[in-house]
C-alpha cells in the first residue's frame, strides 16, 4: 500500500506502508476484539497525529488501500476517518482525498508530582507531617466495606453542603467529648481540611466588610496566601508569654483575628486563661471574630488537654480541625463550627465551591468515629509521638548540650534553642544543609521578617512526629557533627 503525489501545499506526500514506521503502529489496534477494534483505530490514528508521526499535510492512503494492507473492512478505517475529520484530526475534499490536518500541535504529557518533598535529605526534623505508617488501614478498610453494604442510595446524590447529617451528628459528640466546643450539628460544616475552612472563613469575612484579618505572628505562613485568595489582607500581630498581644491588636484596626490558642504554632505556648477572657473581650467590643486553628489539639502529653476556645464563646469563636495529624493529610477531611453571623455565607461559599464533600468519605468516616475506631487512632498516636518526643529531647541533651527545649507538653514539634556558640544562624543552617540536615529557623515564620537574635542562639522548630527514634538520634547526631565541622 502507497501514497504518493503533493498534498494540498505542493509539498511532496509521504510513501508510507503497512510495515513502515507511521502505519506499523496500527497493527495492534486492528488485533484488538471485533467489538473495540473501531475505536481502537481511532485511537491509534489521534495518537499518530499528535505525537508528529503523521505530520500536518500528509495525505493518507485511501480508506480502501489502507482497510486492505491492515486486513479489516473499509467501512472501519472509512468511519475512523470520518470521525477524526469530525474532531479535527483530519481533514478532506470531494476528490481530494484525507490529509492530517493543521489544529493539532504535539504534545508531550507527563504526569509531575508536585507534592511537598525533601527529596536527598539525611534527616528531616520540619514540622507539619505525622507518621502516615501509623494510618490504621485494617480498620479503614473494614469500615469502607461496612458503609458500601449499607449506604442508602440517595446518599450517593449531591450531599448537603454542610456535609452528611450522620457525620455532622458524629462530629459534634466528638469534638463536645474530646475538645470541650460548643457543637451544633447545624453550625458544622464538613470540610476538606483546615485550608479549605480558612479560604470559607475568608470570603465570609470579606462579605460581612471585614477585609483584613489579624494572624499570629510568628504564625503559620499560609494563613497570607489563603486569606488574599479570598480578597482578605492579613496584618501580623505579636505575641508575648501569654499569647497573641492584646495592645498590638487593638492598634491594628482588625476585627477578626487567627489564633491557635491550645498549642501555638510555632512557639508551643498555650494561651492563658487570663489572654482567653481578654481576646474574647476584644471581639465584643469590636463586633468580630477569633478565629481557632485547633491543628493539633487531640495531642497532649504532660498536661490536661486545654479546652477549645469556641467552647467560651461559639457566637465569636469559629473553630477548625481536621484529620491532617491524626490520620492522614490526604484524606482532605476536616470541619468547621461557625459562627451563627458567618454560617449562612459560608455554607453557601461551600456549595458554590465543590457541592459538598465526597459522600462515601464522609460516611466512612462517621462510621470510623461511631465505633471508637478514631479514639483508638488517637491514643495509638499519642503513645507513639509521645516516645519520639521524648527521644528527639534526650538526643538534644546528649549531642548539643545546654540546649533548651519549649512547647513539649503537647503538639508533633518543640522549639530548640541552641546555645549561642553554635552561631551565627546562618552559618548553621549553612553546614545542616550540607551535612543534608533539613530544618527550619523560627525566624521562617515570622510574618514580619526580622534578623535572628544571635544573643539567644539558634532557634529551631524541630517536628518528630514522622521520624522513627532510631532516625530522630541518628538526625540529632548528624546535626551536632555539622555544627563542630
Amino acid at each position: 500500500m502507497t501514497s504518493s503525489g503533493t498534498n494540498p501545499q505542493g509539498r511532496p506526500a509521504v510513501s508510507e506502508s503497512a510495515g513502515s514506521p507511521a502505519w506499523e503502529l496500527l497493527l495492534p489496534a486492528v488485533s484488538a476484539p471485533a467489538r473495540t477494534r473501531g475505536r481502537s483505530l481511532q485511537e491509534a490514528l489521534r495518537e499518530a497525529v499528535r505525537s508528529g508521526r503523521l505530520v500536518p499535510g500528509t495525505r493518507l492512503p485511501s480508506s480502501r488501500d489502507l482497510a486492505a494492507d491492515l486486513g479489516v473492512s473499509r467501512g472501519l478505517v472509512t468511519e475512523a476517518y470520518e470521525q477524526l475529520t469530525a474532531e479535527g484530526y483530519l481533514r478532506s475534499g470531494r476528490g481530494a482525498g484525507t490529509w492530517v490536518g493543521g489544529a493539532v500541535r504535539a504534545a508531550h504529557p507527563r504526569a509531575r508530582d508536585l507534592a511537598p518533598r525533601t527529596p536527598g535529605s539525611r534527616a528531616d526534623f520540619v514540622a507539619g507531617t505525622p507518621d502516615l505508617s501509623l494510618f490504621p488501614r485494617t480498620a479503614w478498610a473494614t469500615a469502607h466495606r461496612g458503609v458500601l453494604a449499607e449506604l442508602p442510595h440517595q446518599d450517593l446524590g449531591y450531599p448537603d453542603p454542610r456535609g452528611l447529617p450522620r457525620l455532622r451528628a458524629a462530629l459534634a459528640e466528638l469534638l463536645a467529648r474530646r475538645r470541650g466546643v460548643v457543637a451544633d450539628p447545624e453550625r458544622l460544616v464538613v470540610v476538606s481540611g483546615v485550608a479549605q475552612a480558612t479560604t470559607l472563613l475568608g470570603f465570609a469575612l470579606h462579605a460581612h466588610g471585614l477585609p483584613t484579618v489579624g494572624v499570629e505572628d510568628p504564625g503559620s505562613p499560609q494563613h497570607d496566601d489563603l486569606y488574599a485568595a479570598a480578597g482578605v489582607t492579613t496584618v501580623p500581630v505579636p505575641l508575648d508569654e501569654d499569647g497573641i498581644s492584646l495592645g498590638p491588636l487593638r492598634d491594628s484596626g482588625v476585627r477578626a483575628v487567627v489564633t491557635t490558642p491550645s498549642h501555638q504554632f510555632p512557639t508551643g505556648i498555650a494561651y492563658s486563661a487570663r489572654r482567653r477572657a481578654e481576646l474574647l473581650d476584644w471581639a465584643r467590643s469590636v463586633d468580630g471574630f477569633v478565629l481557632e486553628d485547633d491543628y493539633d489539639g487531640d495531642f497532649r502529653y504532660d498536661r490536661a488537654p486545654v479546652g477549645a476556645l469556641q467552647g467560651l464563646d461559639p457566637d465569636r469563636v469559629a473553630y477548625a480541625g481536621s484529620v491532617s495529624k491524626s490520620l492522614a493529610p490526604g484524606l482532605r477531611l476536616g470541619w468547621l463550627l461557625v459562627p451563627e453571623a458567618l454560617a449562612d455565607e459560608v455554607v453557601e461559599r461551600k456549595r458554590t465551591m465543590d457541592l459538598g464533600h465526597p459522600t462515601i468519605d464522609q460516611a466512612l468516616f462517621a462510621r470510623f468515629v461511631e465505633r471508637g475506631d478514631y479514639d483508638r487512632q488517637l491514643r495509638r498516636c499519642q503513645r507513639a509521638y509521645r516516645e519520639r518526643r521524648d527521644a528527639l529531647v534526650s538526643a538534644l541533651d546528649e549531642h548539643l548540650p545546654g540546649t533548651e527545649v519549649s512547647g513539649i507538653a503537647a503538639g508533633l514539634h518543640v522549639i530548640a534553642t541552641l546555645p549561642p556558640r553554635y552561631g551565627p544562624q546562618a552559618r548553621f543552617l549553612a553546614r545542616l544543609a550540607a551535612a543534608g540536615v533539613t530544618v527550619r529557623p523560627l525566624t521562617d515564620y515570622a510574618h514580619a521578617r526580622a534578623e535572628p537574635d544571635e544573643k539567644r542562639g539558634v532557634r529551631l522548630v524541630l517536628g518528630y512526629a514522622h521520624l522513627p527514634e532510631t532516625r530522630i538520634r541518628d538526625g540529632v547526631r548528624l546535626m551536632a557533627e555539622a555544627a563542630s565541622d
